[in-house]
């Protein structure tokens, strides 16, 4: 059984939501309310608001594609602008942006990384082939 107020899963037998205070029913739900103006709530007080944010509906111009990839992975530095920009406003998109802005950034060390190890080993056999003079 899950709670209707904030949607968590609630244990058997539950009266009341053991996370928001939420009464499981509705029959419970009048009982509460009753229980409150009598002065017979136990000591527990729900709290007057919700403990969660309420949930935005999902903007239909939020896509996630992988344009937005491959354009934080071609310039990071852009997808990581576009990450904090979009951050609240478009999730989806600026976790695509994030997404190839670090797998960019990723990339191009690990390309760094083997062109100076190469260099290395070209420059080591270039010099012990080199005649002594």
């Amino acid at each position: 059984m899950y709670c209707r107020q904030c949607g968590k899963e609630l244990p058997d037998g539950a009266q009341f939501c053991p996370y928001c205070g939420a009464a499981s029913n509705a029959e419970n739900a009048g009982g509460q309310n009753a229980a409150r103006q009598n002065g017979s709530d136990n000591g527990y007080a729900a709290p007057p608001y919700p403990p969660y944010p309420p949930r935005p509906y999902p903007n239909p111009q939020d896509i996630y594609s992988g344009g937005w990839i491959a354009l934080g992975f071609f310039f990071p530095l852009v997808g990581l602008i576009l990450y904090l920009v979009w951050q609240t406003e478009l999730p989806n998109r600026a976790r695509a942006c994030g997404k190839g802005a670090l797998i960019g950034v990723i990339v191009y060390a690990a390309v760094v990384v083997l062109t100076v190890i190469l260099m290395v080993v070209i420059i080591a056999i270039a010099a012990s082939a080199a005649p002594y003079y």
